[in-house]
């Protein structure tokens, strides 16, 4: 690993969220290989552990798996107890406080496709959206939780702008999220750190037709890398980044 890389290993999570959307973890455990010390948080066992350096290092190398690339942001299970494969399915999800099932599509693209995919993603939400940058940089070094930063009011076509600066953490943090909301209609797209899309109130299928637009099939049976053992990476700079992100969306450039 290089100076200032840190990787996390997670054990399978629980997914699914409305707004302002955060994975919530069943149980995980950190290493930061930077500093060459580990922080168990779970006594589950956790298959990454049993690699070797040259075998983790080669294994978050691959990005190549059948019909999809993926980023450098996350690595799946070493054991392959999920295969990355591109595919969508439709799901529900059931508010904690109301019971109310709501319904989303989740999918999973090739790198190649996937800020075009957001950005026709994006087209229905209208010309002004509000936006919910995710991080869980904290997380990783200080054990702080995820973070969640509401921007409101913005024109879409300035965040559109804005987020073409932004393809580096985007695509290969893995710490990184970001989801856009309409500002009235419950309708939501996010883009989270596994990079992954999960669209909640898919308006006459308009999202559904997108995501079969770029090829990707669905399939209610697909499993996805957050379903099983993964490993996200990040580094100092684009915890940077982040926040000059974070800057630029509140104005403050």
């Amino acid at each position: 690993m290089s100076p200032g890389k840190v990787t996390v290993a997670f054990t399978p999570e629980v997914y699914g969220a409305l707004h302002k959307a955060q994975l919530a973890f069943d149980r995980f455990a950190i290493y930061c290989f930077h500093c060459a010390m580990a922080f168990p948080f779970s006594s589950r066992e956790n298959p990454f552990a049993h690699l070797s350096d040259e075998e983790l290092d080669a294994h978050i190398r691959r990005k190549l798996y059948d019909d999809i690339e993926l980023t450098g942001a996350v690595a799946p299970d070493p054991r392959f107890a999920v295969m990355p494969k591109e595919g969508y399915r439709h799901d529900t999800w059931r508010h904690p406080h109301s019971g109310v099932l709501v319904p989303f599509l989740m999918a999973a693209a090739s790198r190649q496709k996937l800020l075009s995919l957001f950005d026709d993603l994006l087209t229905p939400l209208g010309d002004s959206v509000n936006v919910v940058l995710e991080t869980s940089h904290d997380r990783v070094r200080y054990g702080n939780n995820h973070e969640d930063i509401l921007c409101e009011g913005i024109d879409l076509p300035v965040l559109r702008s804005i987020l073409t600066n932004y393809d580096d953490i985007l695509l290969e943090d893995g710490c990184t999220g970001i989801a856009v909301l309409h500002p009235i209609v419950p309708m939501e797209v996010q883009f989270d750190e596994h990079k992954l899309f999960i669209i909640y109130n898919d308006q006459a299928g308009s999202a559904e037709n997108t995501l079969c637009q770029y090829g990707l099939e669905h399939d209610d049976q697909m499993k996805f890398i957050t379903e099983a053992a993964h490993i996200h990476s990040t580094s100092d700079t684009f915890a940077q980044r982040f926040q000059e992100l974070v800057a630029e969306l509140r104005g403050e450039y």
